[in-house]
């Protein structure tokens, strides 16, 4: 037996069966190296047949990393079944081929999931690297995104790697129209029949004074109740990701004019 096995491993159809595996491994493994060059030409010859239509930064960067990962994914079962076909003929590889896609359907059907969601993104705008996104309560900034998984990086400095297929929810906070720049005054309920025209003037004015405001502020009463007290909040839009800035501006705005007019601020 062993003397048989060893002829089989000296003989030169063996070696040749052994090249040719090499090479398909080889040819893989370049197309792999090159994958992200032609997933760039991919794109620019998509371009042009799309009436020059030009894509996002972020989202050609994500295209590419996307078009890349599966050029490599179709290079490596390519290699895998000219492998394969050296040992059996064609029609006993198509039939192995739809025995092993059925087992690894029933078997592996996250995976099979994964790599369903990877290719709709090719097609969907979902979110693009550079994004700022939150998937399954995970928090972060998008770094990269392949057929199988999404990596999100933390405010924390936290790296999260999400399955594709476990992404069905996604809230992407970087396209967004405006950010929220609300803030809320207190009154004594004696000063509000004064207060109301200073606000709804100063709110015109604001936009003008303040050009990340979008427009002028919108005054309610969340509660709707009055008192010896009343409180009153400013609904204002600021560009989008200013919010935070916005707040205290719009606080010293108010508190300067309410001030100036004789109406005081309850603590």
């Amino acid at each position: 037996m062993w003397q048989e096995f060893i002829t089989i491993l000296t003989s030169d159809v063996w070696w040749s069966y052994l090249l040719r595996i090499l090479i398909y491994v080889l040819l893989a493994y370049l197309v792999h190296r090159l994958s992200r060059r032609i997933a760039r030409r991919l794109l620019r010859i998509g371009r042009l047949t799309n009436k020059g239509r030009e894509f996002r930064p972020d989202r050609q960067k994500t295209l590419v990393s996307l078009v890349s990962s599966a050029i490599t994914f179709l290079a490596v079962v390519t290699a895998v079944l000219f492998s394969l076909n050296i040992f059996v003929n064609g029609e006993t590889l198509v039939w192995m081929v739809g025995l092993f896609t059925a087992a690894f359907g029933l078997g592996a059907r996250p995976l099979v999931s994964d790599y369903l969601t990877g290719i709709g993104f090719l097609f969907e705008d979902t979110f693009d690297v550079g994004e700022k996104i939150d998937i399954l309560g995970n928090e972060g900034v998008v770094e990269t995104v392949n057929l199988r998984t999404t990596t999100l990086r933390a405010r924390s400095g936290e790296l999260f790697v999400v399955p594709n297929g476990e992404i069905r929810i996604v809230r992407n906070f970087s396209r967004g129209r405006f950010s929220p720049a609300s803030i809320s005054v207190k009154l004594n309920s004696e000063d509000l029949s004064r207060a109301l025209p200073i606000l709804e003037e100063l709110g015109k004015e604001a936009v003008l004074i303040l050009p990340n405001l979008l427009e002028p502020w919108q005054i309610i009463s969340e509660s709707g109740s009055i008192g010896q007290q009343t409180e009153l909040t400013l609904v204002a839009k600021a560009k989008y990701a200013m919010g935070a800035e916005m707040r205290p501006r719009l606080l010293a705005l108010v508190h300067e004019r309410l001030n100036e007019e004789g109406v005081h601020l309850v603590d």
